[in-house]
């Protein structure tokens, strides 16, 4: 039995603990990957910053713990179960989202659920490498042969230098891809009020897919302060050691300019 077997089934999204398990003023980060990714991408990202911030990842089906699990395809069903899950977890007084690539979009659909819900808001909102909302569905990577998609991704950066590593890891993540790729690229967005709260958004000075333009378009998606940041490397600048490095310092910063948790409370108040 392994030990996907044994977590409820909420668990299985968080599998380094849910939002709601730790008590405190501290800020909880709640962060999504990128298609194809795992949690494990924000590996290490808790002792980099501080002790007053709690890194939570999600896993989504079909990969990691759940690589059993039959990938979503689509954003509506994965945005349901996945806020089903936060919500009967409990959401931290204080938490921010962070999401990379897909990870920004699914974060954002996230966000609107849970505000239409009458749930508790983000303190703020980190999108990375990821256009705005309104710019998606111009793409259709998820119905390319293997071979031409695996090229795809290498030009991104996204497999590394090894190519014996290289495709090992690009098969074994291949259908949570297809589905993440085209959850996607099926996507239609759908007009709504700006988010309450305020927002940064990461772009890389060598990314095809998420230019800085078009990142900078996420302005229109909060009412409140937006934050634009551009900083070397490709798509994948996420996983990149310098690229990476630089990331956390930025994200650091920012959360040390949080408002304290006595005021953030009254901000938050509708």
């Amino acid at each position: 039995m392994s030990r996907a077997d044994v977590l409820a089934p909420d668990a299985r999204w968080f599998p380094d603990g849910a939002p709601g398990d730790v008590a405190g003023a501290g800020l909880t980060l709640i962060c999504f990957p990128f298609a194809g990714g795992t949690a494990s991408v924000y590996r290490g990202w808790q002792e980099h910053l501080g002790e007053d911030v709690r890194v939570v990842s999600v896993q989504l089906p079909g990969r990691g713990l759940r690589l059993r699990e039959r990938p979503l395809s689509a954003m509506d069903p994965l945005v349901e179960e996945l806020v089903a899950a936060l919500t009967r977890s409990g959401l931290p007084q204080r938490y921010a989202l962070f999401g990379h690539s897909m990870g920004a979009l699914l974060a954002y659909e996230v966000a609107c659920e849970l505000r239409r819900r009458g749930e508790q808001q983000p303190l703020h909102f980190f999108a990375s490498g990821s256009r705005a909302p309104h710019l998606y569905g111009d793409r259709s990577d998820h119905t390319l042969p293997d071979e031409e998609l695996r090229k795809v991704v290498t030009d991104l950066g996204g497999l590394g230098a090894d190519e014996s590593i290289a495709a090992a890891y690009f098969r074994r993540r291949l259908p949570a891809l297809r589905a993440d790729l085209r959850a996607c690229e099926t996507y239609v967005w759908s007009p709504r009020p700006p988010l309450e709260c305020p927002m940064t958004a990461f772009s890389a000075m060598d990314d095809p897919l998420a230019t800085a333009r078009q990142v900078e378009e996420w302005r229109a998606y909060t009412s409140c302060s937006f934050l634009s940041r551009h900083i070397p490397g490709d798509h994948f600048f996420l996983n990149a050691g310098s690229t990476r490095a630089r990331l956390l310092r930025e994200l650091r910063v920012e959360i040390g300019q949080f408002p304290a948790p006595s005021s953030a409370g009254r901000a938050l108040t509708p």
